[in-house]
């Protein structure tokens, strides 16, 4: 059986945008894997009956990160794919090291191919971005930590 862990779906992506593949699909022994990129819009559509890959989501998505007093997390509101910025050829909403205000737009959540603005709900400085870039992301995955304070 095919099993595939995050970092082996992490180099399909890196491998599809070298080399200008727009999807990827692959189904064998009961596993679906669809990988489809539409411009700047990269996204995992379909992956099933893959313990490998849910155990690594699930083990993300528990990583205990410990918070120093006055730091925050920033958190997906939303499953989808994480941007930090609102093209290829942009900066970065943010970056390690800035000052951001609550209501400033901090990344790009797309779901269902929608772009979501993620606007911060606090002022403060960012300490650490938690997401690669053109990954994908859980309800309630912490995305930053803002130090407030």
């Amino acid at each position: 059986m095919i099993n595939f862990d995050l970092e082996e779906i992490k180099e399909l992506i890196k491998a599809m945008n070298e080399n200008s593949i727009t999807e990827f699909y692959l189904e064998s022994e009961g596993i679906k894997l669809n990988l489809k990129r539409e411009g700047y819009v990269q996204a995992i559509t379909d992956v099933s009956s893959s313990k490998k890959f849910d155990e690594s989501v699930k083990n993300n998505a528990d990583q205990k990160l410990e918070l120093q007093p006055k730091e925050v997390f920033i958190k997906s509101p939303m499953v989808g794919t994480f941007y930090r910025s609102p093209s290829p050829d942009s900066p970065p909403f943010v970056e390690v090291g800035d000052y951001i205000k609550k209501g400033q737009v901090i990344c790009i959540i797309e779901a269902m191919k929608l772009m979501n603005e993620i606007e911060s709900e606090v002022d403060g400085v960012i300490k650490e971005i938690l997401v690669e870039n053109a990954m994908p992301v859980e309800f309630g995955q912490p995305l930053m930590i803002v130090e407030t304070g």
